[in-house]
């Protein structure tokens, strides 16, 4: 396999969102071989499965961008204990058609920042939830959850907490090996 082509995705729509420094972050940890690049979520009308047929243009890039990816990293906040809604609503459109999903089998890590205490546990296991049913092999381990992320970036938005730098590279480096034993199954 050639150079692993990671897909960052932020699901905050914020320009100013921890979570957006945090892929930033991850962007300067990928291991040798490995490239990430960031996408950020297009302005997507709400799914409607009366148009899953005919989606917008913007639908049949973010699935193409999807496809050309051999992973994807999501980088997540937690709103009100759960899925950002413009996260949750790209997941389904790049879902659909049934039978027509991006997702499927393609290798998955979560990590997330929050000014809360739990860093987007609660987001990331909802996440995991729909991966089951995406039928995409997620990363477990390490669980990257930036807690009190107010204090772990500076004014430039530089993530300048060591454990989580070392999460992040570790992570990264299991998506790596994810996406490699993925590619030599098929």
């Amino acid at each position: 396999m050639a150079d692993i082509k990671i897909l960052g995705i932020a699901g905050s729509l914020r320009k100013g969102s921890f979570n957006r420094m945090a892929l930033r972050a991850a962007q300067g940890l990928v291991p040798a071989g490995a490239t990430l690049e960031a996408l950020d979520l297009p302005d997507l009308p709400g799914f409607n499965q009366d148009n899953d047929k005919t989606p917008p243009p913007a639908v049949a890039d973010l699935k193409a961008r999807i496809r050309a990816a051999d992973a994807v990293l999501i980088v997540t906040p937690e709103y009100n204990f759960s899925i950002p809604g413009a996260l949750k609503n790209a997941i389904d459109w790049a879902s659909r058609p049934y039978g027509d999903s991006a997702w499927k089998g393609k290798p998955v890590a979560l990590m997330g920042a929050s000014t809360g205490a739990l860093g987007s546990a609660r987001a990331q296991y909802h996440l995991r939830q729909c991966f089951v049913f995406l039928d995409m092999p997620c990363v477990t381990q390490p669980e990257v959850l930036i807690a009190q992320a107010a204090s772990k970036f500076d004014q430039a938005g530089n993530l300048t907490d060591d454990t989580a730098r070392k999460l992040i590279g570790q992570l990264l480096a299991n998506l790596c090996v994810l996406a490699k034993r993925q590619a030599a199954a098929v």
